[in-house]
């Protein structure tokens, strides 16, 4: 593993590169007339970002791009404590720069604003795309963070098949991207969350604490659960 300012310059690295292809593709490309991409194309976009990235820097960081990816290998024993906060102030760090990179772009076209889903900020309510309340929100986020630190844990266990694990991660995105977009335009990733709504401002900025506190909440317990469910010991 490389020595920590590297490590923390590539997990910034990789977060702007997961908010600028994911948010950027909502916002740039997701409605554009006759070849918007639609969610389907955002929920690819996400998780290619995570698969490209995984192959890129996972060597040099373990690529987390994620304060609930961070938290929940901490949980799993995979992580130790007094290099959370370093990493998850990385992170959302790079996922702040990409939201600035995608206002810079987006408000260049004649007629932009910054409205409540102007950088595909994450919500309920009346920011759910689908118009889903709070309570289908905290569930939505806590269930998808658990199933996808399931994932990462498992993919990048010692004894799992090696080189595969950033397609199984990015697979593993692009599925809860399709699940829940429509519920909080889906987060599971508080820096991907902070970034937007930071920059929007408003009820967006309210409404934050829920991508902080469930993806966290559901990272955590799926950290535990795996070290269970395989045995894993902590190192």
């Amino acid at each position: 593993m490389a020595p920590l300012p590297k490590r923390l310059f590539a997990e910034l690295l990789g977060t702007f590169w997961l908010v600028l292809g994911g948010c950027g593709s909502a916002v740039l490309a997701a409605g554009f007339p006759d070849l918007g991409i639609g969610f389907l194309g955002v929920a690819l976009a996400f998780g290619l970002t995570v698969l490209t990235m995984a192959y890129a820097i996972g060597h040099i960081s373990g690529c987390h791009l994620n304060p609930a990816v961070t938290i929940g290998l901490w949980s799993g024993g995979r992580f130790p404590a007094k290099e959370i906060a370093p990493y998850v102030i990385a992170q959302v760090i790079g996922a702040i720069i990409a939201a600035g990179v995608i206002l810079l772009i987006a408000g260049d076209k004649e007629g932009f604003t910054l409205a409540a889903n102007g950088l595909a900020v994450n919500g309920y309510g009346t920011l759910s795309p689908g118009g889903y309340g709070l309570t289908a929100g905290l569930i939505t986020e806590i269930v998808l963070t658990f199933g996808f630190l399931i994932v990462i844990l498992g993919a990048t266990d010692r004894r799992a098949p090696a080189g595969f694990a950033p397609i199984a991660i990015g697979l593993a995105l692009t599925l809860i991207h399709l699940i829940s977009i429509p519920v909080t335009n889906t987060s599971v990733n508080p820096a991907r969350s902070t970034g937007p709504a930071l920059l929007v401002g408003g009820l967006a900025l309210q409404q934050l604490w829920l991508f902080w506190v469930a993806p966290i909440i559901g990272a955590v317990i799926a950290g535990f659960a795996y070290r269970g469910l395989a045995g894993e010991e902590k190192n």
